[in-house]
């Protein structure tokens, strides 16, 4: 056989039968020697011309996915590290030891406290090199990097804090101990970053994994948005992520790659850490992770950086003549890879370099020790440093770095690469002192067995450098400014003066919104800090008006002639647009919500986003980055529009909702309205825009709109505060020689039901009532809690009084119907001391027209009458006759099935 016949493919794959091996042959010397003689550039043109031919008809080729199982950036493409690297390394080892003394001694001390070690340990380098070299702080000028940081190796952020004296040893001791801390008038660590709980340090929470990458994504986007409208200059800041190998299996985690690189952010990094620890096994072990993340990043449009082997490898490599090596690692999987890792050297001698004679023979060279310590790409800082470097230098599309790394990194026998390491908490005394060892730390056996966390001298060489690196990058990180300069409202009457003196126009609440959004948008301070997103119903919540006055943002402005030119709405996008249209993706329009809504704190500029919705598909189709949202101290609005369970007529059980508002009242700062008239609403704005921009209080609002058309009243003088309270008294009806009296309580287009309801208690009955509109049951419950509260801890001071009590005084029955579950009205019941019942939408949705829907789930006027006079009968005041009356009256029909189980 010629010693230039080709046998196989370069992965090892043996050739089909009819294949000319020799022809093969010349083929690929034609292309090394077009390579070497021509350069690579003239290689890609051949290349690439020979791609388009093979890709028609008849030949129909297709590349296969994937490079070779080796680092993206060659040796000779590696600029030089310009930092001291042993200083760097040496750092990097003390933070690795205090994370892991912080981590163990919480659970020596409480051992429910939980933690992690093994993601930092494998994470570190990757930290410190940005950390050293490439995480710019927000004083640089035009402000610094965002960095979004894998939650489990928060300990590690701690380490650095600590050696940078931001955090004290008090603090690392009570690691996980925040209230316990508090009490000792000291700042405890929470266990991932929450801005809530640490509001100068953590800028973004990211501990439900998927959260954080699609947030980077939308910042990064916003961060154009702000540069194209001409708000901000963001060009040369960059938006970074760390993220863990198992986190991108969350859907979140890659439902936005396509728009990043649709987008061009070349000022997005991500950097995730391959190191198999997808909580406790690697998942998908007879296959590759980093196989598998290049091919879908690069499908997706990104560029891919792969950061496999470190610098000792390089050798190895380069005597590879035959290839062997790339061949044999190409066909390693993710599990034996783990087995390696957590094997000594010895065991690597016999079990991979001895599985053939070529392989063997590279190894000649190396201790057993060497071979143990033959570094993966992620923990080497020179492969680290090129890889961050090159991906800098990208232009016209994000960036992701996949690093391959040992789980547990140096927690030898105790936890390196096991299964296991994920959930370990404790290391016994070989353990530690062979973390020690491996590290070679300055610690003594007596200090590391009492796991001293250790603090170089201040004028030490590694502090001088670790103070120094941060100086050159603009200061410390991870930090965060909680407050920007307070941005003006104006006066309501300016531009809601409609919809506080309606006068009986005919509109919805949906309607309301957008003109007093076409109001605020003409403001001249607080206008182009407007921020209108949308998901996919623009048109259908009538916004369609705003599409040529302040246009939908794109980055590439308007390449078309839309259809629909000659209309005056008429789709426009344009580089400097306003509207966020997201497509139909509640995740990705729910991230540039909280992009925006946190802009004061990322960017130093308030903005004021509002995004609108169907109501069904906020809570509970994206509840989880609602509470990151909470968490990052987000301010803004959510408006939740064709809310409610029978609003919506026709669209059925997916689309009605009936409990986001229950679900809002779980979320400590979300402020819940659900507002009857346009009115309501108008004065809710008006509150939440000045509590949020002016006052700079850390809360957001969810108000719900209806797409009802129904007169619009003028607001009663002076209700104002009542309204924010949540309850104010609407009318009365007092007919004559009254035979009873009952409050009635109404919430969103239900109370259209209950005043007729009212009216025929008055016309048909004699039964006098008080009408209240509800604008929030979860406001008024958390004020008649808070005062409970104080009432019972300050028994010897005059009792407070709740402004739900103040309204609603012992001695009348109180009815309360809502378009929600009858769960959002009993969170007021523990706090009333008269007969309450509740009138609610529980159950599965239906299609049908809004009165039918409304008598099925019981929450129509006639069924607010029936309530009435049971609860009157109840208490005595009427024959229980006169409900059999009413249930024969209005035509109830009293055996139908209750709509809850049906």
């Amino acid at each position: 056989m010629s010693k230039h016949e080709v046998t196989e493919f370069p992965n090892g794959a043996p050739l089909p039968g009819d294949v000319d091996s020799l022809e093969l042959a010349e083929w690929r010397e034609a292309l090394l020697s077009l390579a070497q003689n021509g350069g690579p550039e003239r290689a890609r043109v051949v290349l690439d011309m020979l791609a388009e031919i093979a890709r028609r008809t008849p030949i129909g080729w297709q590349p296969p996915h994937g490079s070779p199982y080796i680092n993206s950036i060659a040796v000779d493409q590696q600029p030089a590290f310009p930092g001291d690297l042993a200083i760097e390394e040496r750092l990097a080892s003390i933070m690795r030891w205090n994370a892991l003394a912080m981590v163990v001694r919480a659970n020596q001390a409480y051992g429910e406290l939980g933690g992690h070690i093994a993601s930092y340990a494998s994470a570190a380098d990757l930290f410190e090199v940005g950390f050293n070299h490439f995480f710019r702080a927000s004083d640089q000028p035009g402000g610094g990097d965002l960095v979004f940081y894998q939650p489990h190796s928060a300990p590690g952020v701690y380490a650095r804090a600590f050696l940078e004296g931001r955090l004290e040893e008090a603090n690392l001791e009570h690691y996980r101990q925040e209230i316990g801390a508090k009490r000792s008038g000291i700042q405890g660590l929470s266990s991932y970053p929450h801005p809530w709980l640490m509001p100068s340090f953590w800028q973004f929470p990211t501990g439900s994994m998927g959260i954080g990458p699609i947030s980077s994504i939308y910042q990064a986007r916003f961060m154009r948005y702000l540069e194209h409208r001409g708000l901000q200059q963001t060009r040369g800041r960059m938006v970074w992520g760390v993220f863990g190998d198992g986190e991108m299996d969350e859907p979140e985690s890659m439902s936005a790659l396509t728009l990043a690189a649709r987008e061009k952010l070349d000022n997005l990094v991500w950097v995730v850490n391959c190191n198999l620890q997808r909580l406790d096994g690697p998942v998908r072990g007879n296959g590759r992770i980093i196989d598998e993340l290049e091919a879908l990043f690069a499908g997706a449009g990104w560029r891919v950086i792969k950061l496999v082997w470190g610098s000792d490898w390089d050798g190895l490599f380069a005597r590879d003549e035959s290839g062997e090596l790339v061949r044999v690692l190409s066909g390693t999987v993710d599990g034996q890879l783990q087995t390696f890792a957590a094997k000594d050297g010895r065991y690597n001698r016999e079990h991979f370099f001895g599985q053939n004679e070529a392989l063997a023979r590279l190894a000649q060279g190396l201790t057993d020790e060497q071979i143990d310590r033959l570094k993966r790409g992620g923990h080497d800082m020179v492969k680290i440093h090129a890889a961050y470097a090159s991906a800098l230098r990208s232009e016209g599309r994000p960036t992701v770095i996949l690093a391959q790394t040992k789980k547990g990194y140096g927690m030898g026998e105790a936890g390196q690469g096991k299964m296991t390491t994920h959930q370990q908490k404790k290391l016994d005394r070989d353990a530690l002192i062979a973390f020690r060892n491996r590290f070679n730390l300055p610690l003594s056996d007596d200090e590391v067995e009492s796991l001293a966390f250790y603090k170089p001298a201040a004028d030490s060489r590694e502090m001088r450098y670790l103070h120094e690196r941060r100086q050159a990058l603009g200061g410390y990180l991870p930090s965060r400014r909680p407050l920007a300069e307070p941005l003006p409202v104006p006066a309501l009457a300016s531009y809601g003066a409609f919809a506080i003196q309606a006068d009986g126009k005919e509109m919805s609440t949906t309607m309301a919104f957008v003109r007093l959004l076409g109001g605020l948008l003409k403001d001249r301070q607080l206008g182009p800090r407007v921020v209108p997103i949308v998901a996919d119903e623009a048109r259908t919540f009538g916004m369609a008006n705003l599409f040529k006055q302040i246009g939908i943002y794109s980055s590439v402005g308007q390449r078309y002639e839309p259809e629909d030119i000659g209309s005056i709405l008429s789709y426009r996008e344009a580089l400097d647009g306003q509207i966020l249209e997201e497509g139909i993706s509640e995740a990705g329009a729910i991230s540039s919500w909280v992009a925006a809504a946190t802009s004061y704190s990322a960017h130093g500029l308030p903005m004021l986003p509002f995004y609108i919705y169907y109501s069904m598909f906020g809570f509970q189709r994206i509840g989880d980055l609602i509470w990151a949202a909470a968490d990052q101290r987000a301010r803004g609005f959510l408006l939740g529009a064709t809310a409610g369970r029978t609003t919506l007529g026709g669209e059925g059980l997916q689309h009605q909702d009936g409990h986001s508002l229950l679900l809002a009242a779980t979320v400590p700062n979300c402020r819940a309205y659900d507002p009857a008239f346009a009115g309501e609403f108008a004065v809710i704005l008006d509150h939440g825009m000045r509590r949020m921009l002016e006052q700079q209080v850390d809360e957001f609002y969810y108000v719900t709109l209806m797409n009802e058309n129904y007169p619009q009243p003028s607001l009663p003088p002076g209700v104002e505060q009542d309204i924010i309270r949540g309850l104010y008294r609407f009318e009365e009806h007092v007919p004559a020689a009254a035979k009873g009296r009952v409050r009635l309580l109404g919430s969103g287009t239900i109370l259209r039901e209950v005043l007729e309801a009212a009216r025929m208690l008055a016309d048909d009955w004699g039964i006098a009532s008080e009408v209240w509109s509800v604008t929030s049951f979860s406001e008024l419950a958390r004020d008649a809690r808070e005062v409970e509260r104080w009432n019972r801890l300050h028994p010897q001071d005059e009792p407070r009084c709740s402004h739900l009590r103040s309204c609603l005084p012992k001695g009348t029955p109180v009815i309360a119907a809502t378009d929600y579950v009858c769960a959002l009205p009993h969170l007021v019941a523990p706090y009333l001391q008269d007969a309450f019942i509740a009138l609610g939408t529980d159950g599965f949705g239906r299609s049908d027209n809004r009165e039918q829907l409304r008598a099925f789930f019981e929450v129509d006027r006639r069924q607010i009458v029936l309530a009435a006079l049971s609860a009157l009968a109840d208490e005595g005041t009427l024959p229980a006759q006169v409900c059999a009356l009413a249930i024969e009256r209005y035509a109830i029909e009293a055996d139908a099935p209750a709509p809850w189980t049906c």
